[in-house]
């Protein structure tokens, strides 16, 4: 079986990207975010040069509308108890979920919000476990009485 001389020539490039790639060295260790605002111990070990991992703390749960159903696209918004600005946001997925990782340690506000429901807060302490579900089930909000015929 006769080769050709393109393959052999794609080969040994192939070759060498991968001894290059297995020459290097590991990539540093990636800096753990602190808290909002303030310097954590993580922050100041990594310029020390060593890279310190601080656990996280996960915040999971599921929406649900009036109907018991789950929820896609609401907004969830968590802050530390006691802030004004919140430091996370994400949205629910196609089944009503979402998970937050957060810094243990602290008490946090969770808040969920869409047009036309009205708005649930939920608190959270992360002192205790690792991890935290919520159930979350929203009500509508009631258009105002006009009195109006439709």
């Amino acid at each position: 079986m006769k080769l050709s001389p393109r393959f052999v020539l794609s080969l040994a490039s192939l070759f060498c990207c991968f001894s290059l790639v297995a020459q290097q060295s590991p990539a540093p260790a990636q800096e753990v975010p602190g808290s909002p605002g303030g310097d954590s111990s993580a922050h100041t070990a990594a310029k020390k040069g060593k890279p310190k991992l601080v656990p996280s703390f996960l915040i999971i749960g599921t929406v649900f509308n009036e109907h018991a159903l789950s929820f896609p696209g609401v907004q969830v918004s968590i802050r530390r108890t006691g802030e004004k600005r919140y430091a996370w946001e994400t949205y629910t997925n196609s089944r009503g979920e979402f998970a937050v990782r957060v810094p243990p340690g602290y008490d946090y506000e969770v808040l969920v919000h869409i047009k036309k429901y009205k708005d649930q807060t939920k608190s959270v302490d992360s002192k205790v476990d690792v991890q935290q579900r919520l159930s979350i089930q929203l009500e509508p909000v009631k258009p105002p009485k006009t009195g109006a015929k439709s």
